[in-house]
């Protein structure tokens, strides 16, 4: 089997509304979809969700990179993926987030070949999932207002985005948290707003609120001060925008760094890195969570395999659909009540993207 060509997709899907993290403010998934098509007639399908804020990729600059990427692809075995992944990063060694949508489409292409959902295909099993949702920096009223209204909707979960001024945000957790009241589990991100005396400070003033975790609480590059805050407060620490690969998730486990890390497909380039973050985890005893950008339920589902498939993964983060007011994705994960996720056993991913919705696009074509 050889791949024939591949097909690379433009696509701007305006969020419901804009969502504010302490790194800026999104307003558009800007994504990239990749088909791979094969002289078999299988193909197989992957998203990048580039966020410049965290993985210095714009969709721009991964389209640029897909055509490069592609041609490196063309003839040769997809389901060998070891090495085509090896070929992709050795060529844009810092570019995870489009090499993710390929090393997507070629598990995707290898599940149909194998007639094996991926979560099989992985070596797992099919296990119940629940995601949280997540309220972005904004007035307090408006965080409340959100907070209580995904309540209603049967989320067991709510993540809070913070990353202001300490005050501010032991302000905004504790009136969500009167809110919601004490049954709902209450998760913080930072998204590296705080400096070392800001997170101890805010941690301090909101370690009585129930907090299940902090995700990435200072600087990508700052190890030690997430080190000494994670040995000082009660809250665990989780590792996000500091552990992209899998060797930033043995300095970040070696020096007792955190207390959790989060995968996503985005930033590790994909699911071949992430099942290895996730094996150096296991032994350490650490868990993981898996969470998302801002991707359709394309990428979703790929990533609730992968969550499915490891029974170390504790948590999930998998709502950017939700953001959206377009989701163009035929098959796929389904959002039930509370949150729940469902997959289905269809080979692969078990998802697509309409084909009606791809022809709206700007496009190109590699053979």
């Amino acid at each position: 089997m050889k791949i024939k060509s591949i097909e690379v997709y433009k696509a701007d899907i305006p969020l419901e509304e804009p969502f504010r993290i302490s790194l800026g403010e999104i307003k558009a998934a800007k994504n990239i979809f990749i088909k791979i098509n094969t002289d078999m007639n299988l193909f197989g399908m992957g998203e990048a969700s580039p966020f410049p804020f965290i993985v210095s990729e714009t969709q721009a600059s991964d389209a640029a990179a897909a055509h490069d990427l592609a041609r490196l692809l063309i003839g040769k075995d997809p389901r060998e993926i070891e090495n085509r992944l090896r070929e992709l990063t050795g060529y844009l060694p810092h570019s995870p987030t489009i090499i993710s949508a390929f090393d997507m489409a070629l598990y995707d292409l290898l599940g149909k070949i194998a007639n094996l959902p991926l979560y099989a295909l992985l070596g797992g099993g099919k296990r119940t999932l629940v995601t949280d949702r997540t309220v972005g920096i904004n007035t307090p009223d408006k965080m409340v207002e959100d907070a209580v209204a995904f309540k209603e909707r049967g989320f067991p979960a709510i993540k809070v985005k913070l990353g202001t001024t300490a005050p501010e945000d032991i302000d905004r957790i504790r009136r969500i948290r009167k809110a919601l009241g004490p049954e709902i589990s209450l998760r913080t991100d930072a998204n590296q707003g705080w400096d070392y005396v800001t997170a101890l400070q805010a941690l301090k003033g909101m370690e009585d609120q129930g907090i299940q975790y902090c995700e990435q609480p200072v600087a990508v590059w700052d190890f030690e001060s997430m080190r000494r805050i994670s040995s000082q407060v009660t809250i665990p620490i989780m590792a996000d925008e500091s552990v992209f690969d899998d060797h930033d998730a043995y300095k970040l486990i070696s020096m007792g760094a955190c207390d959790y890390l989060n995968i996503k497909l985005a930033k590790s380039g994909g699911i071949y890195v992430a099942l290895k973050i996730n094996a150096i985890a296991e032994a350490a005893g650490m868990r993981c969570m898996v969470g998302c950008m801002n991707e359709t339920s394309l990428a979703l589902t790929a990533a609730a395999h992968f969550v499915s498939a490891r029974t170390n993964i504790q948590f999930a983060d998998l709502d950017s659909a939700d953001f959206l007011q377009e989701n163009p994705v035929v098959g796929g994960i389904t959002y039930d009540e509370g949150g729940k996720i469902t997959i289905s056993d269809a080979p692969g991913i078990g998802a697509t993207i309409d084909p009606a919705f791809l022809r709206s696009l700007e496009s190109f074509v590699v053979k």
